[in-house]
């Protein structure tokens, strides 16, 4: 099924091949997270990897490749640029040779992209502005967003995510996941967010759910992480069809953990999804992108070619 990926980390999709060839060792999950900081770690430990121009152009244009093989039209991929300057010490080499790979990939199998850069709530103001002003020389960077430990407020960033707006970037945060509604309605007045990535407590807040309803805010909903984060017990407890159910904008994503076409799988097998109903997830996907209207029309309607298929 022809499908758009809003809620991915690139360094969190690194194939266990290349982290080997790279000298690591590839994370094995037989069982959930200890933590949220467990979580972190694992993602650090890859990221420390990534080295040389060529270590971030490789992985982009694999990921291309990946996503292309599940389906995957549209792609925007979430990456920690500014971090990765910072610790190699050249602020321009890993976004530049990201977007090369990902440029790359595009000519080699068709899949389009476009770029979030992230910036972790327990990092400071500082490198923020940084990521901003890597956003704004960049035109494949559509958007910046604040990520990592909810519980760290986004209020100390103001000024910054009010700056990106002004310069004509969207805002997505991840937000109600390990913490509650109200980080959701901070994302929303204070951070400006058009998405939250996320979001699966919003159902704890019926008039927060109503509102978000009303504005269509898209929800960027990553059951297999929830899982492994151990925030969801189990596949089958995910809040995912109530949110839909609730009128809500649900799309789904993998936030890096597991491939896109196995999310659609395990939604087909465990809530009992019809071929419809996977569809209205994939075009919610497509709708609630920052592509191009004209490549939203043209994904739309391959998943409708798809459907009637």
């Amino acid at each position: 099924m022809p499908k758009a990926h809003l809620h991915t980390h690139l360094e969190s999709t690194v194939r266990h091949t290349t982290i080997r060839e790279l000298g690591g060792e590839p994370p094995v999950r037989n069982r959930p997270f200890t933590g949220f900081r467990e979580f972190a770690d694992q993602r650090s430990t890859v990221r420390a990897l990534l080295r040389e121009h060529r270590h971030f152009r490789r992985i982009a244009e694999e990921f291309c490749q990946d996503e292309a093989a599940q389906g995957v039209r549209y792609a925007e991929v979430t990456f920690t640029a500014a971090a990765h300057g910072e610790r190699l010490g050249s602020p321009e080499m890993p976004l530049e040779a990201v977007l090369e790979g990902l440029a790359a990939g595009t000519e080699r199998y068709g899949i389009r992209t476009r770029v979030i850069l992230d910036h972790s709530r327990r990092r400071s103001v500082e490198r923020l502005w940084r990521s901003l002003e890597l956003a704004t020389r960049y035109s494949q960077v559509v958007a910046v967003g604040l990520a990592g430990d909810e519980s760290c407020p986004a209020a100390p960033f103001a000024e910054v995510l009010r700056a990106a707006r002004e310069a004509g970037l969207h805002l997505v945060h991840h937000a109600g996941e390990t913490a509650g509604p109200a980080s959701v309605r901070e994302a929303l007045a204070l951070g400006h967010a058009e998405r939250i990535g996320h979001g699966i407590r919003v159902l704890e807040d019926p008039d927060l759910v109503a509102e978000l309803r009303r504005r269509r805010v898209p929800l960027e909903v990553c059951p297999s992480s929830n899982v492994l984060l151990g925030l969801v017990p189990s596949w089958a407890e995910h809040p995912l069809p109530r949110m839909v159910e609730a009128g809500l904008t649900v799309t789904l994503n993998t936030d890096g953990e597991t491939s896109l076409a196995a999310e659609y799988q395990r939604t087909r097998e465990i809530f009992g999804y019809s071929d419809a109903e996977l569809a209205n997830l994939a075009r919610a996907s497509v709708e609630g992108s920052f592509a191009p209207a004209g490549w939203k029309a043209r994904i739309s309607a391959e998943i409708d070619q798809w459907l009637s298929g």
